[in-house]
C-alpha cells in the first residue's frame, strides 16, 4: 500500500487555514499574540540564521568558477539595467491602476481606523539623516567590515565581498582549491539545513497569520476594500501580463514558472516575508537551468533592487491616500513621484517596514499628507503579503533572464526539471 505523504505546498495551506480560523475565533485576544507570534518568530528566525551562509558560499563558488572579472562586471551592468526597467513599468501600473479605478474617491476618513506609524516616521528620519539616498547606498555596498555586515545580515556589502572573494580565488589557481571545497561543502550542509528548517515553516505560517487575524480580523478589510482589492488585481496584472510578456520573450512560459515556485509563493505569501524562500528560489533557479554564479549574484541583489511588488504597491497608495484627502495630482506631479519613487525605493532599500518607509520619504515631495498612511497601516500586512509573492516571481525570473541574456541558460536541465516535477 503506498504511503500517504502531504507535499510541503498542502501542508503550508493547512497552516495558513488553521491560523486564519484560530485568528477569527480569538479575534481582539491578546493572548493569541503571546502563545503564537513566538511560532512565527522562531521560523523567520531560523531563515535568517542560514540565509547569508548560502550567499557567501554560492557566490564565491559561482565566481571563483566563472573567474572572470570582465564578465561579472557586464552581468552587474545588465542586471541593474534590467532591474530600473521593470521596476519602472510596476510603478507606472500602479499609477496607471490608481488613476483608471480611483481606490480613494469617496472615502470617509472619520470611518477608517488610523494606526501608529510612529515607528516608521523616525526610521524615515534616521535614513534621510542619515544621508539616505541612492549615492549613500552606493557607498555603503563597500563594507569596513565583512563579518558586521554578515551580522547584520546586510546583503549588499555581503554580496560586494563575496565576489572579489570569490575572484581572489579564481586568481590564485590551486592554492584556491581547498578554498573551494569549503564553500562548497558550506553550501551543501546549508541547503540540506535549509530542508531540515523548512519543516517547520506550517507552524510558523499558522502562528504567523494567526497572530495578524487576531490582530486585525477580516473586518478591517471591509472600508478598505476598494483598495485592496485593487491592490491585488494589479499585482496580478502585473505578474501575468508584464512578467509574462518578459516571460515569452526570454523564451519561458510565466505559468510553468508559477508552477515550478508554487510553495515559495504560498510560503511568501503566507509569512509576508521574501527571505524565508531566498534559500529555496535559489537552489531551483539552480536546478531549473540558470548556472550558480547568475544566479547567487541576481536573486540576493534583486532582493534590494527589484521589489516589483513593493514599488507597484507605493505608486497606487501614494494615489491613494491623494485622491482620499481630494488632492488631484497633476501629470508632471505624478511623473514627479514616480521619479522619486524610483530614487528612494533603491536608496532605503533593506531597512525595515521598507514599502512605508518609502511612502514617507516620498509622499512629501508632491505635497500628499504622510497621516494618510495612518489609515492604511491596518492592512498593510494583507497587501504586503501580495506584494512579497510578486517580489519573489519578479527575482526568479530576472534570474532567467539574466542567464538567457548572457547565453548560458541550459534548456536540457530545465526540461529534466520540468519532467521531475510532472510525475
Amino acid at each position: 500500500m503506498k504511503k500517504f505523504k502531504l507535499s510541503l505546498a498542502s501542508q503550508i495551506i493547512i497552516g495558513l487555514v488553521l491560523g486564519i480560523i484560530v485568528g477569527a475565533i480569538f479575534y481582539g485576544n491578546p493572548n493569541v499574540e503571546k502563545y503564537l507570534q513566538p511560532l512565527g518568530t522562531i521560523f523567520l528566525n531560523l531563515i535568517k540564521m542560514i540565509v547569508v551562509p548560502i550567499i557567501v558560499s554560492t557566490l564565491i563558488i559561482g565566481v571563483a568558477g566563472t573567474g572572470d572579472m570582465k564578465q561579472l562586471g557586464r552581468l552587474g551592468g545588465k542586471t541593474l539595467i534590467y532591474f530600473e526597467i521593470i521596476t519602472t513599468i510596476a510603478i507606472v501600473v500602479g499609477l496607471g491602476a490608481a488613476n483608471i479605478f480611483q481606490p480613494g474617491e469617496g472615502i470617509n476618513m472619520n470611518e477608517l481606523t488610523q494606526t501608529d506609524i510612529s515607528s516608521y516616521v523616525e526610521t524615515t528620519e534616521s535614513v534621510e539623516h542619515d544621508g539616505g539616498g541612492l549615492l549613500d547606498t552606493i557607498v555603503s555596498i563597500v563594507p569596513t567590515n565583512f563579518i558586521q555586515s554578515m551580522a547584520e545580515a546586510d546583503m549588499l556589502p555581503v554580496i560586494f565581498f563575496s565576489v572579489l572573494f570569490g575572484l581572489g580565488v579564481a586568481a590564485i589557481g590551486e592554492k584556491g582549491k581547498p578554498v573551494l571545497d569549503v564553500a562548497q561543502g558550506v553550501a551543501d550542509a546549508m541547503f540540506w539545513v535549509t530542508n531540515l528548517v523548512m519543516k517547520f515553516a506550517p507552524i510558523g505560517v499558522f502562528g504567523l497569520i494567526g497572530v495578524t487575524v487576531s490582530k486585525f480580523g477580516l473586518s478591517s478589510l471591509i472600508p478598505l476594500g476598494k483598495l485592496a482589492l485593487l491592490v491585488y488585481g494589479a499585482m496580478i496584472f502585473f505578474v501575468l501580463v508584464v512578467l509574462g510578456i518578459t516571460a515569452k520573450i526570454a523564451g519561458i512560459n510565466i505559468f510553468n514558472l508559477l508552477k515550478v515556485l508554487k510553495e515559495e509563493l504560498i510560503l511568501a505569501y503566507s509569512t509576508s516575508s521574501s527571505e524565508t524562500v531566498l534559500p529555496r528560489i535559489m537552489n531551483k533557479m539552480e536546478k531549473y537551468g540558470c548556472p550558480k554564479d547568475i544566479t547567487s549574484f541576481v536573486i540576493p541583489t534583486g532582493y534590494s533592487f527589484n521589489l516589483d511588488g513593493s514599488t507597484l504597491y507605493q505608486a497606487i497608495a501614494a494615489l491613494f491616500i491623494a485622491q482620499m484627502y481630494g488632492i488631484d495630482l497633476s501629470i508632471t506631479e505624478q511623473i514627479t513621484l514616480m521619479l522619486v519613487l524610483m530614487v528612494t525605493s533603491k536608496g532605503i532599500a533593506g531597512v525595515p517596514g521598507v514599502s512605508f518607509v518609502v511612502l514617507l520619504a516620498t509622499l512629501g515631495s508632491v505635497g500628499i499628507p504622510l497621516e494618510g498612511l495612518a489609515f492604511i497601516a491596518g492592512i498593510d500586512r494583507i497587501l504586503d503579503m501580495a506584494r512579497t509573492a510578486v517580489n519573489v516571481v519578479g527575482n526568479s525570473l530576472a534570474a532567467i533572464v539574466m542567464s538567457k541574456w548572457e547565453k548560458r541558460f541550459d534548456e536540457d536541465k530545465m526540461e529534466a526539471y520540468n519532467a521531475e516535477l510532472a510525475k
